[in-house]
């Protein structure tokens, strides 16, 4: 088949492949004029995340992530206050999206083609039309265009991601640059730090160009921050340039008296070994947290994939893996039936089961961490995973 994937980041990548290596001719239309970066932000990375580059592309997973060996919580003063053997791989958003990029044929990479509008999704071929005057038609159109997807806006009408009550700060440091102390006492571990209406953790991700060698690494840190809705959030999202955000604000973009406001309370709130990381970073930058359940992944011809359908908060290190398990799935309900729609159908029931209940997963520990205080280190509840915690 003709299937267009409109959306180059991980899980577009990964459906682009998926469906390629089952001998569809796949091409991925991505609206950025340049191949992206998000500056090394962290990820859990899960096994459904990492499944293409090692089970297929043959990669070394201690090639393209770090593994770490246990989860520590840190009290105020530095002491451990609990700490369990558990084993987590992390990687870096760039780390994991150039690995995919170069599995991929550049003559089917198109750069620079923002989707303008489509035909009727419920005749084939499926016609999508560009901004820069592009289009092409399609036996199969997968939607991969994000958090404010505008294929879900307008496939269902109304569906807004809803605004969970805070925002998760993100930076990062190169190891080297920190404290002999602070290397010591963060170690070969998860480090959280859990305190009244927030928690923070911090980990080490390869280095901006890959780098996993200890010394070479980044140590990057999330740290989660309530905000009112309204004024308080209109002013955080304003960038250093006047304009209104509404998802995120990139490295080097968020205002100056935010970024001063964020590290004067690491300083004042969190362990030194913790607040040492954000204080040192550069440019720090936010991501409004944000979940939203869809009635439906499918619409005739078409379907979403990734953070255009379901969108579930970042706590289970879940949003990667949920992505690239879409892909799979699309994969594996096209190869088992005879045709495109009872493909898709198959193919929403079970990734909207897996999204629904990793959206009630994800709520749950928000709001033990968040609002009510009831986060219990140790808890098994708490471990990462997409299907279930640890799983």
């Amino acid at each position: 088949m003709r299937i267009s994937v409109v959306g180059g980041s991980i899980g577009g990548l990964t459906a682009a492949l998926v469906l390629r290596n089952l001998g569809h001719d796949v091409n991925i239309y991505e609206r950025s004029p340049h191949e992206l970066m998000q500056r090394g932000a962290g990820i859990g990375l899960l096994p459904e995340t990492s499944r293409y580059l090692t089970d297929v592309a043959r990669m070394k997973i201690d090639d393209i992530s770090i593994s770490t060996s246990t989860i520590k919580y840190l009290a105020r003063d530095n002491s451990t206050l609990h700490e369990t053997n558990h084993e987590y791989r992390f990687s870096s958003w760039n780390t994991v999206y150039r690995k995919l990029l170069s599995c991929m044929s550049k003559d089917n990479y198109h750069l620079g083609h923002e989707m303008a509008e489509w035909s009727d999704v419920n005749v084939s071929p499926v016609s999508v039309s560009f901004a820069n005057g592009n289009s092409v038609e399609s036996d199969l159109v997968v939607f991969a265009d994000g958090v404010n997807s505008m294929a879900r806006a307008s496939l269902i009408p109304g569906s807004k991601p809803r605004y969970s009550g805070y925002v998760a700060w993100r930076g990062m440091v190169p190891e080297n640059e920190i404290s002999s102390e602070a290397r010591e006492i963060l170690g070969d571990s998860l480090t959280y730090h859990v305190y009244a209406n927030s928690h923070i953790l911090v980990y080490p991700i390869p280095g901006f160009d890959g780098e996993v060698a200890p010394g070479k690494r980044l140590i990057n840190f999330v740290w989660y921050r309530n905000y009112a809705s309204g004024g308080d959030m209109e002013d955080l999202l304003t960038d250093i340039n006047g304009e209104q955000r509404d998802v995120s604000i990139p490295p080097g973009a968020v205002a100056a008296h935010h970024v001063a406001e964020m590290k004067a309370h690491a300083v004042a709130r969190l362990p030194k070994a913790i607040s040492e990381i954000v204080s040192k970073t550069t440019d720090p930058f936010l991501q409004v947290v944000f979940d939203l359940a869809i009635p439906s992944m499918n619409f005739g011809y078409t379907c979403l994939l990734g953070d255009s359908a379901n969108l579930a908060r970042p706590h289970a290190a879940a949003g990667t893996a949920k992505a690239a398990d879409d892909a799979w799935a699309l994969g594996d309900a096209l190869a088992s039936t005879s045709t495109v729609c009872e493909a898709l159908e198959k193919y929403n029931q079970t990734q909207s089961a897996v999204g629904h209940q990793l959206i009630q997963r994800t709520e749950d520990i928000g709001r033990r961490s968040q609002f009510d205080g009831t986060w219990v280190p140790g808890d098994r509840d708490l471990i990462f995973g997409l299907k279930a915690p640890g799983a």
